[in-house]
Protein backbone atom coordinates (compact mmCIF):
# COMPACT_ATOMS: atom_id res chain seq x y z
CA UNK A 1 0.00 0.00 0.00
CA UNK A 2 1.36 3.62 -0.77
CA UNK A 3 2.30 5.40 2.43
CA UNK A 4 1.27 9.72 2.43
CA UNK A 5 2.03 11.52 5.29
CA UNK A 6 1.73 14.89 6.55
CA UNK A 7 5.64 15.60 5.99
CA UNK A 8 4.99 14.42 2.24
CA UNK A 9 2.10 17.06 1.87
CA UNK A 10 3.85 19.63 3.01
CA UNK A 11 6.88 18.69 1.10
CA UNK A 12 4.63 18.79 -2.18
CA UNK A 13 3.35 22.06 -0.95
CA UNK A 14 6.45 23.35 -1.45
CA UNK A 15 7.49 21.89 -4.37
CA UNK A 16 4.76 23.40 -6.12
CA UNK A 17 4.50 26.64 -4.54
CA UNK A 18 5.45 28.33 -8.04
CA UNK A 19 3.59 26.83 -10.39
CA UNK A 20 -0.15 25.97 -8.82
CA UNK A 21 -2.17 28.77 -7.39
CA UNK A 22 -3.63 29.01 -4.09
CA UNK A 23 -7.21 29.09 -4.97
CA UNK A 24 -9.62 31.47 -2.86
CA UNK A 25 -12.10 29.65 -0.73
CA UNK A 26 -15.09 32.67 0.17
CA UNK A 27 -17.70 32.05 2.01
CA UNK A 28 -21.77 32.02 0.21
CA UNK A 29 -24.38 33.57 1.71
CA UNK A 30 -26.75 32.39 -1.37
CA UNK A 31 -25.67 28.42 -1.03
CA UNK A 32 -25.88 28.87 3.27
CA UNK A 33 -29.20 29.86 2.91
CA UNK A 34 -30.66 27.35 0.86
CA UNK A 35 -28.71 24.84 3.20
CA UNK A 36 -29.06 25.73 5.97
CA UNK A 37 -25.70 25.16 6.98
CA UNK A 38 -22.54 28.05 6.95
CA UNK A 39 -21.32 27.37 3.24
CA UNK A 40 -17.71 28.14 2.14
CA UNK A 41 -16.23 27.08 -1.40
CA UNK A 42 -12.67 25.76 -2.00
CA UNK A 43 -13.06 27.40 -5.92
CA UNK A 44 -10.20 24.89 -7.14
CA UNK A 45 -12.22 25.24 -10.74
CA UNK A 46 -10.12 28.33 -10.54
CA UNK A 47 -7.00 26.73 -11.56
CA UNK A 48 -5.35 27.40 -14.72
CA UNK A 49 -6.58 24.37 -16.61
CA UNK A 50 -9.81 24.57 -14.30
CA UNK A 51 -9.79 21.77 -11.99
CA UNK A 52 -7.59 20.49 -8.64
CA UNK A 53 -5.49 17.71 -10.73
CA UNK A 54 -3.08 20.34 -11.09
CA UNK A 55 -1.82 20.21 -7.56
CA UNK A 56 -0.62 16.28 -8.06
CA UNK A 57 0.29 16.68 -11.67
CA UNK A 58 2.89 19.20 -10.91
CA UNK A 59 4.10 17.39 -7.82
CA UNK A 60 4.24 14.10 -9.56
CA UNK A 61 5.94 15.42 -12.84
CA UNK A 62 8.92 16.80 -10.29
CA UNK A 63 9.24 13.72 -8.64
CA UNK A 64 10.45 11.95 -11.12
CA UNK A 65 14.40 11.28 -12.31
CA UNK A 66 16.10 13.51 -15.17
CA UNK A 67 15.82 10.50 -17.62
CA UNK A 68 12.29 9.86 -16.62
CA UNK A 69 11.40 13.30 -17.76
CA UNK A 70 13.38 13.54 -20.98
CA UNK A 71 11.50 10.27 -22.05
CA UNK A 72 8.04 11.69 -20.83
CA UNK A 73 5.13 10.50 -19.28
CA UNK A 74 1.44 9.05 -20.62
CA UNK A 75 -1.64 8.57 -18.68
CA UNK A 76 -5.23 7.46 -19.28
CA UNK A 77 -7.48 10.19 -18.17
CA UNK A 78 -11.38 11.24 -18.81
CA UNK A 79 -9.84 14.85 -18.82
CA UNK A 80 -8.94 16.69 -15.95
CA UNK A 81 -5.63 14.56 -14.69
CA UNK A 82 -4.86 14.63 -18.57
CA UNK A 83 -4.95 18.55 -18.73
CA UNK A 84 -2.80 18.85 -15.63
CA UNK A 85 -0.33 17.02 -16.53
CA UNK A 86 -0.41 18.37 -20.17
CA UNK A 87 -0.01 22.21 -18.83
CA UNK A 88 2.05 21.49 -15.92
CA UNK A 89 4.75 18.95 -18.37
CA UNK A 90 4.66 21.84 -21.16
CA UNK A 91 5.62 24.65 -18.76
CA UNK A 92 8.47 21.48 -16.81
CA UNK A 93 9.44 20.62 -20.73
CA UNK A 94 8.19 17.09 -19.96
CA UNK A 95 6.68 15.31 -23.18
CA UNK A 96 2.83 14.24 -21.94
CA UNK A 97 0.97 11.04 -23.82
CA UNK A 98 -2.56 11.17 -22.62
CA UNK A 99 -5.59 8.26 -23.66
CA UNK A 100 -8.78 9.68 -22.85
CA UNK A 101 -12.22 7.09 -22.94
CA UNK A 102 -14.84 7.99 -26.06
CA UNK A 103 -16.97 9.80 -23.71
CA UNK A 104 -14.30 11.93 -22.62
CA UNK A 105 -15.84 16.06 -22.56
CA UNK A 106 -14.76 17.69 -26.03
CA UNK A 107 -13.66 20.93 -24.45
CA UNK A 108 -11.49 18.76 -22.28
CA UNK A 109 -9.48 16.76 -25.52
CA UNK A 110 -9.01 20.23 -27.88
CA UNK A 111 -7.43 21.98 -24.35
CA UNK A 112 -5.28 19.11 -23.76
CA UNK A 113 -3.92 19.32 -27.55
CA UNK A 114 -3.67 23.04 -27.29
CA UNK A 115 -1.67 22.64 -24.50
CA UNK A 116 0.84 20.44 -26.52
CA UNK A 117 -0.05 17.24 -25.22
CA UNK A 118 -0.25 13.74 -27.59
CA UNK A 119 -3.93 12.88 -27.04
CA UNK A 120 -5.27 9.26 -27.65
CA UNK A 121 -9.04 8.48 -27.86
CA UNK A 122 -9.63 4.79 -26.51
CA UNK A 123 -12.15 2.69 -24.91
CA UNK A 124 -14.96 2.93 -23.91
CA UNK A 125 -14.58 3.15 -20.57
CA UNK A 126 -11.47 4.10 -17.79
CA UNK A 127 -10.36 0.49 -18.15
CA UNK A 128 -10.36 0.28 -21.91
CA UNK A 129 -8.18 3.58 -21.86
CA UNK A 130 -5.58 2.41 -19.01
CA UNK A 131 -5.18 -1.18 -20.99
CA UNK A 132 -3.60 1.23 -24.24
CA UNK A 133 -1.66 3.22 -21.91
CA UNK A 134 -0.08 -0.03 -20.60
CA UNK A 135 0.78 -0.96 -23.43
CA UNK A 136 2.52 2.33 -24.61
CA UNK A 137 4.71 2.44 -21.40
CA UNK A 138 6.26 -1.03 -22.53
CA UNK A 139 6.61 0.03 -26.35
CA UNK A 140 7.92 3.27 -25.58
CA UNK A 141 9.60 3.28 -22.52
CA UNK A 142 7.03 5.73 -20.91
CA UNK A 143 6.30 6.82 -17.21
CA UNK A 144 2.96 6.18 -16.10
CA UNK A 145 1.31 8.72 -14.10
CA UNK A 146 -1.77 7.17 -12.45
CA UNK A 147 -4.88 10.08 -11.83
CA UNK A 148 -5.55 9.05 -8.18
CA UNK A 149 -3.54 6.16 -6.84
CA UNK A 150 -0.27 7.67 -7.36
CA UNK A 151 1.66 8.37 -3.81
CA UNK A 152 3.05 11.85 -5.64
CA UNK A 153 -0.30 12.97 -6.64
CA UNK A 154 -2.07 12.13 -3.38
CA UNK A 155 0.31 14.32 -1.80
CA UNK A 156 -0.07 17.17 -4.25
CA UNK A 157 -3.67 16.81 -3.73
CA UNK A 158 -3.69 17.37 -0.15
CA UNK A 159 -1.80 20.58 -0.36
CA UNK A 160 -5.73 21.33 -0.29
CA UNK A 161 -6.48 20.53 2.40
CA UNK A 162 -3.26 22.27 4.64
CA UNK A 163 -5.38 25.64 2.58
CA UNK A 164 -8.96 25.00 3.82
CA UNK A 165 -7.41 24.86 7.20
CA UNK A 166 -5.57 28.50 6.75
CA UNK A 167 -8.41 30.04 4.99
CA UNK A 168 -10.86 28.93 7.07
CA UNK A 169 -9.41 27.60 10.22
CA UNK A 170 -12.69 27.54 11.93
CA UNK A 171 -14.06 24.50 9.83
CA UNK A 172 -16.31 22.12 10.66
CA UNK A 173 -16.73 19.94 7.99
CA UNK A 174 -15.28 19.46 4.26
CA UNK A 175 -17.51 17.88 1.89
CA UNK A 176 -15.38 16.21 -1.30
CA UNK A 177 -16.50 14.69 -4.40
CA UNK A 178 -14.96 11.18 -4.78
CA UNK A 179 -13.79 9.51 -8.24
CA UNK A 180 -10.97 7.34 -7.88
CA UNK A 181 -10.02 8.51 -4.11
CA UNK A 182 -7.11 10.29 -4.74
CA UNK A 183 -8.48 14.35 -3.60
CA UNK A 184 -10.51 12.85 -0.41
CA UNK A 185 -7.39 10.70 0.45
CA UNK A 186 -4.91 13.55 0.13
CA UNK A 187 -7.40 16.25 1.85
CA UNK A 188 -8.13 13.31 4.42
CA UNK A 189 -4.68 13.55 5.60
CA UNK A 190 -3.57 16.55 5.88
CA UNK A 191 -6.54 17.60 7.80
CA UNK A 192 -6.95 14.52 10.08
CA UNK A 193 -3.36 14.55 11.67
CA UNK A 194 -3.73 18.53 11.98
CA UNK A 195 -7.42 19.20 13.10
CA UNK A 196 -8.82 15.46 14.04
CA UNK A 197 -12.00 16.63 15.07
CA UNK A 198 -13.43 17.95 11.44
CA UNK A 199 -15.31 15.64 9.88
CA UNK A 200 -14.27 14.59 6.36
CA UNK A 201 -17.29 13.30 4.29
CA UNK A 202 -17.19 11.66 0.44
CA UNK A 203 -20.07 12.47 -1.95
CA UNK A 204 -20.53 10.24 -5.18
CA UNK A 205 -23.29 9.77 -8.10
CA UNK A 206 -25.51 7.19 -7.41
CA UNK A 207 -24.49 6.07 -11.38
CA UNK A 208 -20.61 5.91 -10.20
CA UNK A 209 -20.09 4.73 -6.47
CA UNK A 210 -17.19 2.64 -6.76
CA UNK A 211 -16.27 3.37 -3.08
CA UNK A 212 -19.23 2.64 -1.80
CA UNK A 213 -19.10 -0.78 -3.28
CA UNK A 214 -15.46 -0.98 -2.21
CA UNK A 215 -16.65 -0.37 1.42
CA UNK A 216 -19.19 -2.96 0.89
CA UNK A 217 -16.55 -5.59 0.06
CA UNK A 218 -14.10 -4.32 1.93
CA UNK A 219 -11.74 -3.87 -1.10
CA UNK A 220 -11.69 -1.88 -4.41
CA UNK A 221 -14.32 -3.71 -7.23
CA UNK A 222 -15.13 -2.84 -10.49
CA UNK A 223 -18.79 -1.37 -10.58
CA UNK A 224 -20.33 -1.32 -14.28
CA UNK A 225 -20.11 1.74 -16.60
CA UNK A 226 -23.44 4.15 -16.43
CA UNK A 227 -24.08 7.37 -17.84
CA UNK A 228 -23.55 10.68 -15.63
CA UNK A 229 -23.25 13.89 -16.13
CA UNK A 230 -20.23 14.11 -13.61
CA UNK A 231 -17.28 12.43 -15.98
CA UNK A 232 -14.92 13.41 -13.43
CA UNK A 233 -16.53 10.86 -11.21
CA UNK A 234 -17.18 7.83 -13.43
CA UNK A 235 -14.09 5.67 -12.35
CA UNK A 236 -15.32 1.99 -12.78
CA UNK A 237 -12.56 1.12 -9.87
CA UNK A 238 -11.30 3.11 -6.63
CA UNK A 239 -7.22 3.38 -6.12
CA UNK A 240 -6.09 0.63 -4.29
CA UNK A 241 -3.66 2.46 -2.45
CA UNK A 242 -5.97 6.33 -2.04
CA UNK A 243 -8.76 3.55 -0.77
CA UNK A 244 -6.90 1.85 2.06
CA UNK A 245 -5.48 5.76 2.93
CA UNK A 246 -9.14 7.18 3.05
CA UNK A 247 -11.01 4.58 4.51
CA UNK A 248 -10.40 4.77 7.96
CA UNK A 249 -9.87 8.79 7.88
CA UNK A 250 -13.41 9.03 6.34
CA UNK A 251 -15.96 10.16 8.74
CA UNK A 252 -19.22 9.11 5.99
CA UNK A 253 -19.63 8.78 2.29
CA UNK A 254 -22.99 9.76 0.97
CA UNK A 255 -24.36 8.88 -2.74
CA UNK A 256 -26.63 11.65 -4.48
CA UNK A 257 -28.91 11.34 -7.87
CA UNK A 258 -28.05 12.66 -10.98
CA UNK A 259 -31.06 14.97 -10.73
CA UNK A 260 -29.72 16.54 -7.60
CA UNK A 261 -26.39 17.04 -9.46
CA UNK A 262 -28.12 18.82 -12.02
CA UNK A 263 -29.41 21.09 -10.16
CA UNK A 264 -26.38 21.59 -7.69
CA UNK A 265 -24.81 22.71 -11.31
CA UNK A 266 -27.82 24.70 -12.18
CA UNK A 267 -27.82 26.83 -8.00
CA UNK A 268 -24.13 27.43 -8.38
CA UNK A 269 -24.76 29.08 -11.42
CA UNK A 270 -27.48 31.05 -10.85
CA UNK A 271 -26.78 32.02 -6.82
CA UNK A 272 -22.76 32.23 -7.06
CA UNK A 273 -21.96 32.66 -10.40
CA UNK A 274 -19.83 29.47 -10.63
CA UNK A 275 -19.64 27.45 -13.62
CA UNK A 276 -18.80 23.88 -12.17
CA UNK A 277 -18.54 20.33 -13.41
CA UNK A 278 -20.75 17.49 -12.58
CA UNK A 279 -18.31 16.07 -10.14
CA UNK A 280 -17.92 19.95 -8.74
CA UNK A 281 -21.41 20.42 -7.88
CA UNK A 282 -21.67 16.65 -6.08
CA UNK A 283 -20.82 18.15 -2.40
CA UNK A 284 -23.89 20.41 -2.81
CA UNK A 285 -26.22 18.48 -4.24
CA UNK A 286 -25.52 15.84 -1.15
CA UNK A 287 -26.76 19.29 1.13
CA UNK A 288 -29.38 19.87 -1.21
CA UNK A 289 -31.00 16.71 -0.99
CA UNK A 290 -30.73 16.34 2.84
CA UNK A 291 -28.51 13.76 3.06
CA UNK A 292 -26.43 15.62 5.08
CA UNK A 293 -28.62 16.52 7.78
CA UNK A 294 -25.87 17.13 10.46
CA UNK A 295 -24.30 19.78 8.94
CA UNK A 296 -26.78 21.83 9.44
CA UNK A 297 -25.70 25.39 11.34
CA UNK A 298 -22.13 24.13 11.11
CA UNK A 299 -19.02 25.78 9.29
CA UNK A 300 -18.73 23.32 6.08
CA UNK A 301 -16.00 23.41 3.04
CA UNK A 302 -17.95 22.41 -0.30
CA UNK A 303 -14.76 21.13 -2.21
CA UNK A 304 -15.41 22.71 -5.70
CA UNK A 305 -13.00 20.40 -7.74
CA UNK A 306 -13.16 21.29 -11.31
CA UNK A 307 -15.15 23.46 -14.06
CA UNK A 308 -14.46 21.37 -16.98
CA UNK A 309 -18.07 20.80 -17.99
CA UNK A 310 -18.36 20.76 -21.69
CA UNK A 311 -20.55 24.07 -23.03
CA UNK A 312 -23.14 21.44 -25.27
CA UNK A 313 -23.53 19.57 -21.70
CA UNK A 314 -24.11 22.55 -19.32
CA UNK A 315 -27.26 23.86 -21.59
CA UNK A 316 -28.91 20.10 -20.93
CA UNK A 317 -28.03 20.32 -17.65
CA UNK A 318 -28.78 23.38 -17.28
CA UNK A 319 -32.76 22.56 -18.96
CA UNK A 320 -32.61 18.96 -16.35
CA UNK A 321 -31.92 21.20 -13.29
CA UNK A 322 -34.72 23.63 -13.83
CA UNK A 323 -37.21 20.30 -15.15
CA UNK A 324 -36.33 19.07 -11.40
CA UNK A 325 -37.11 22.34 -9.73
CA UNK A 326 -40.16 22.93 -11.44
CA UNK A 327 -39.03 25.92 -13.24
CA UNK A 328 -39.66 23.78 -16.90
CA UNK A 329 -42.29 21.64 -17.41
CA UNK A 330 -44.09 19.96 -20.53
CA UNK A 331 -47.81 18.58 -20.82
CA UNK A 332 -50.06 17.48 -23.58
CA UNK A 333 -53.62 19.09 -24.37
CA UNK A 334 -56.09 18.24 -26.10
CA UNK A 335 -57.44 21.30 -27.95
CA UNK A 336 -60.00 21.87 -30.89
CA UNK A 337 -58.60 22.28 -34.15
CA UNK A 338 -60.66 25.18 -35.13
CA UNK A 339 -59.57 28.72 -34.84
CA UNK A 340 -59.68 29.93 -31.69
CA UNK A 341 -58.57 26.81 -30.06
CA UNK A 342 -54.86 27.56 -29.27
CA UNK A 343 -55.59 31.26 -28.47
CA UNK A 344 -57.75 30.09 -25.82
CA UNK A 345 -55.47 27.20 -24.36
CA UNK A 346 -52.34 30.33 -24.31
CA UNK A 347 -54.59 32.55 -22.59
CA UNK A 348 -55.51 30.14 -19.89
CA UNK A 349 -51.54 29.67 -19.08
CA UNK A 350 -50.80 33.13 -19.56
CA UNK A 351 -53.41 33.93 -16.96
CA UNK A 352 -52.12 31.42 -14.70
CA UNK A 353 -48.58 33.12 -15.02
CA UNK A 354 -47.00 30.79 -16.65
CA UNK A 355 -44.54 31.29 -20.16
CA UNK A 356 -44.79 29.45 -23.29
CA UNK A 357 -41.51 28.50 -24.57
CA UNK A 358 -42.35 25.67 -27.29
CA UNK A 359 -46.02 24.18 -28.90
CA UNK A 360 -45.94 22.05 -31.39
CA UNK A 361 -49.39 19.95 -32.54
CA UNK A 362 -50.05 16.34 -32.58
CA UNK A 363 -52.88 15.45 -35.17
CA UNK A 364 -51.49 11.67 -36.67
CA UNK A 365 -52.06 10.73 -33.03
CA UNK A 366 -54.70 12.75 -30.98
CA UNK A 367 -57.48 9.68 -31.69
CA UNK A 368 -60.80 9.71 -34.04
CA UNK A 369 -61.69 13.11 -33.53
CA UNK A 370 -60.40 15.16 -35.93
CA UNK A 371 -61.55 17.98 -35.10
CA UNK A 372 -59.45 17.77 -32.40
CA UNK A 373 -55.73 18.32 -31.94
CA UNK A 374 -53.02 17.37 -29.41
CA UNK A 375 -51.30 20.51 -28.11
CA UNK A 376 -47.60 19.47 -27.06
CA UNK A 377 -46.12 22.43 -24.53
CA UNK A 378 -43.33 23.03 -23.10
CA UNK A 379 -43.92 25.74 -20.19
CA UNK A 380 -41.46 27.72 -18.11
CA UNK A 381 -43.01 28.09 -14.44
CA UNK A 382 -41.79 29.15 -10.71
CA UNK A 383 -42.37 25.91 -9.09
CA UNK A 384 -44.18 22.71 -8.86
CA UNK A 385 -47.07 24.51 -6.77
CA UNK A 386 -47.04 27.02 -10.13
CA UNK A 387 -47.19 23.40 -11.93
CA UNK A 388 -50.21 21.95 -10.23
CA UNK A 389 -51.96 25.44 -10.29
CA UNK A 390 -51.61 25.69 -13.90
CA UNK A 391 -52.50 21.55 -14.71
CA UNK A 392 -55.70 22.67 -12.15
CA UNK A 393 -56.58 26.19 -14.21
CA UNK A 394 -56.19 24.17 -18.06
CA UNK A 395 -58.94 21.27 -16.84
CA UNK A 396 -61.50 24.21 -14.98
CA UNK A 397 -60.97 25.96 -18.71
CA UNK A 398 -62.25 22.52 -20.08
CA UNK A 399 -58.82 21.41 -21.30
CA UNK A 400 -58.05 17.81 -20.60
CA UNK A 401 -54.51 16.50 -19.78
CA UNK A 402 -53.58 13.89 -21.93
CA UNK A 403 -49.72 13.32 -20.72
CA UNK A 404 -47.74 15.48 -18.39
CA UNK A 405 -44.69 15.55 -18.06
Amino acid sequence: MAVVTLSDIRAAARRIAKGVVVSPCPESIPLSEITGARIFCKLDNLQRTGSFKERGARNALLLLSPAQKRRGVIAASAGNHALGLAYHGKLLGVPVTVVMPDYAPLIKITTCRRLGARVLIHGRDFAEARLEADRLVADEHLTYVHGFDNPGIIAGQGTMGLEILRQVPDVEAIVCPIGGAGLIAGIAIAVKALRPKVQIIGVESVATASFTAALQAQHPVSIPRAPTLADGLAVLRVGDGSFELARPLLDKVVRVDESWIALAILRMIELDKIVVEGAAAAPLAALMAGVLPELAERRVVLVVSGGNIDPAILSRVIEKGLVHDGRLTRFTAKISDRPGGLAELCRVIAASGASVKDIAHDRAFSGPDVSAVHAVCTVETRDHAHIKELHRALKKAGFPLVVVA
